[in-house]
């Protein structure tokens, strides 16, 4: 700690400041300085139009004919993007993966109370045939 600055501070012109001229701006001395403007030109990222993910729903798992009109509306928007329509394919793509999640997820969901009904079911006649066998064998002369 600084017995002067009994903060531990340093007064602001004791410390010098990188990268600045004698006259406060960077740059060199003498020399005017002007704002200097850098623009880069990102191009937009075109609208996705989920063709894949649509595709696999319309084949594998098409609910309600979901994924059949998630993939019409994907194609719908890879069109509207060839032709240079990125509002219109925005729309339609955005479209496609509402459709494609709502098929995604009921085609879970049918399969998962599939797995159980046939599991419940062979587990419920193995028992059952069990059951059968035990008592046939022990009480066949009853």
């Amino acid at each position: 700690m600084n017995p002067t600055y009994p903060t531990g501070a340093y007064p602001p012109e004791a410390v010098a400041l990188q990268g600045r001229g004698p006259d406060g701006f960077s740059g060199q001395p003498g020399v005017p300085t002007g704002v200097q403007y850098t623009t880069v030109n990102i191009p937009a990222e075109p609208p996705k139009d989920y063709i894949i993910w649509s595709f696999i729903n319309s084949f594998y798992g098409n609910v309600f004919c979901l994924g059949l009109a998630a993939f019409i509306f994907s194609i719908k928007a890879r069109d509207r993007k060839v032709v240079g329509d990125h509002q219109g394919a925005q729309h339609y793509g955005s479209t496609a993966r509402c459709l494609n999640i709502w098929a995604t997820v009921l085609t879970s969901i049918f399969f998962y109370i599939l797995m159980l009904v046939i599991i419940l079911v062979f587990g419920h006649v193995i028992s059952y045939s069990y059951g059968n066998l035990y008592n046939n064998r022990y009480n066949y002369g009853k």
